[in-house]
């Protein structure tokens, strides 16, 4: 056996994510799909014992949700999960409209019959997760869904600005995607943005995608509105 094989034999291969990374997925993902509520209090010790890892990973995955705006650290109460601001929602469901309006709209225009079909593959995975009631499948098909919007037209600094947004949008869209009947409207909404684009109907692209994410931003708004009531 030469060097080299030798060599490759016993190295240790770095694994895929780090044990932080890991944790942080995990802490990230049970406050999206409401493991932890808006509210609840994020014990550093029992996220320890919960998770397996040392208090300092712990401490470095709340600081980081923190600057994602999933996590608040109050005084004299420590971490908890952050309240959803209804101010704050109604702008990101004001960019997501503008920018997903004219990413549909430029589909359209392309006169690509992939772009619709890959939609169509998506959506497809949407109503398959809403059935098996695996919200987040639905979640992430939904991401699928929209990242193939904006990379079929190469629009990726306008996904670049809703990637930033991601998680408070999944956060957003994990209360909406609940709500009755959402498991068929919104799919037969998100399938008219596909139709006007498989049309090559450019404006009619943009208004059902407007109109989709108007929808879920009056869902959004009254879920905030009726959390806010009862505070």
């Amino acid at each position: 056996m030469n060097d080299d094989l030798r060599g490759a034999a016993i190295r240790v291969e770095r694994p895929a994510k780090t044990l932080r990374e890991l944790a942080l997925d995990k802490v990230r993902e049970a406050i999206v799909n409401g493991y932890f509520r808006p509210g609840d209090r994020l014990v550093e010790r029992d996220l320890c014992a919960q998770l397996g890892v040392s208090r300092t990973i712990v401490r470095e995955v709340l600081r980081h949700l923190e600057s994602e705006g999933l996590v608040a650290n109050l005084p004299n109460k420590g971490p908890i999960v952050a309240l959803l601001d209804l101010g704050e929602a109604k702008q990101i469901y004001e960019i997501r409209g503008a920018l997903e309006g004219m990413a549909a709209r430029l589909c359209a225009e392309q006169g690509n019959p992939a772009i619709a079909d890959a939609l169509d593959k998506s959506l497809q995975d949407i109503r398959n997760s809403y059935q098996d009631k695996d919200m987040p499948g639905v979640l992430a098909h939904t991401s699928s869904f929209y990242q193939t919007l904006f990379s079929m037209v190469d629009r990726h600094v306008a996904w670049g600005v809703v990637n930033l947004l991601t998680v408070r949008i999944n956060h957003l869209r994990s209360m909406t995607i609940k709500t009755e009947n959402r498991g068929v409207q919104g799919p037969a909404q998100m399938a008219r943005i596909v139709d006007a684009i498989r049309r090559g109907d450019g404006p009619g692209a943009y208004q059902a995608a407007m109109d989709h994410v108007a929808s879920a931003g009056a869902i959004a708004e009254a879920v905030l509105s009726g959390q806010q009531s009862i505070d």
